[in-house]
């Protein structure tokens, strides 16, 4: 997850225009009928090199249907302010984002009731009651390290406390990248409330780097040494340490307690007032089809959002163990909702940020 800047990724030429027809681009009825559907996304999705599980899923709807995608990735929270800005002239027709900015962009009035085919077998904690997002793909939070540069991988928080970590950690920012919000949440869960995780973030604050927009960009610094450590998610780390062999998944600890995580699945809602809606709609039924939700772990390196589909592949297996022994927990999505910008805003007063 995930950036605070916009990246155009695949660009959709102009309006459908008929010869005789003097069309303005985006006008209602020509909109309606244009072979285009537009995706906001957090990153993560889409590979480097074109061998993400976007890719493959994009590839093979626009194959099957003939309608193209039009894709562009930032951060969740970015993602959201865009819509917002865009209620009165709505551009995008899918919002792809993390928890616990798809429960903001509902709360905005950005979504509209949609159960995609195959949601009924979503699990009920990964999608809304009333049908406004469902996941898509499921990820766990975690860290990275350098496997090179460190023996074995730290264990707990207070561990990145040392030292040997000084200028050499790193994580992105809370509120407006995915992953840096989920700094915060697990932190809190972790040391028992707002202040002692405050208190942590603080002596921490020797170490760190500074934030960083971009989680994805946090990879390449711990591959190549910069950084021994930084935040991230399983399923975008995981992609990328096929291309980046020092990169080591670990799941931090308080000092004394267990490795935790929780879900940070990809959640994704057809958008209210789309231009494209049937569009939409039939992007949505396909990215939670038997075949993509497959795709999920051997191409994209993360969990099936659908409890029917189960990945028999090797990253399937990798991935299971790896998250063998990790405690996982259930955040308050609604309390995280509500109170974000105050954990936001306490962050920043502990951290200087």
């Amino acid at each position: 997850m995930r950036k605070n800047h916009l990246k155009p990724i695949a660009a959709v030429t102009g309006c459908l225009a008929l010869a005789a027809t003097l069309s303005a681009c985006g006008g209602s009825s020509a909109a309606s009928d244009e072979k285009v559907v537009t995706v906001y996304s957090a990153d993560g999705l889409k590979g480097e090199n074109g061998d993400g599980w976007y890719d493959k899923v994009f590839k093979d709807f626009e194959k099957k249907t003939g309608i193209k995608v039009k894709y562009v990735e930032g951060g969740s929270g970015e993602m959201v302010q865009r819509a917002v800005r865009e209620k009165s002239n709505t551009q995008a027709d899918v919002l792809v984002t993390l928890p616990p900015f798809i429960q903001q962009a509902d709360s905005k009035g950005l979504l509209a009731a949609y159960a995609p085919a195959g949601s009924d077998q979503v699990d009920g904690a990964d999608k809304a009651a009333d049908s406004k997002w469902t996941s898509v793909v499921n990820n766990y939070f975690g860290f990275i390290y350098n496997k090179k540069e460190l023996k074995s991988a730290p264990t707990t928080w207070e561990e990145l406390l040392d030292g040997k970590f000084k200028n050499k950690i790193q994580y992105s920012t809370p509120g407006v990248a995915g992953d840096g919000t989920a700094v915060l949440i697990k932190a809190m869960h972790d040391f028992g409330g707002k202040e002692p995780a405050m208190a942590y973030l603080k002596k921490l604050q020797a170490n760190n780097v500074g934030p960083s927009a971009s989680t994805g960009k946090l990879a390449p610094k711990v591959d190549k040494g910069e950084l021994l450590a930084a935040n991230g998610d399983v399923q975008m780390n995981f992609a990328q340490s096929k291309d980046m062999p020092n990169l080591g998944i670990w799941f931090p600890a308080k000092q004394g307690g267990k490795s935790t995580t929780f879900a940070l699945p990809y959640a994704a809602g057809l958008v209210n007032k789309a231009p494209h809606s049937a569009n939409g709609k039939k992007l949505l039924d396909f990215m939670l089809s038997e075949q993509a939700q497959k795709d999920v772990s051997a191409v994209g390196g993360g969990f099936s959002a659908r409890k029917d589909v189960k990945g028999t592949d090797a990253n399937a297996i990798e991935l299971s163990k790896l998250m063998d022994g990790v405690e996982v927990f259930a955040p308050d999505w609604s309390d995280i909702g509500t109170n974000l910008d105050d954990y936001v805003g306490a962050w920043k007063s502990a951290t200087g940020s």
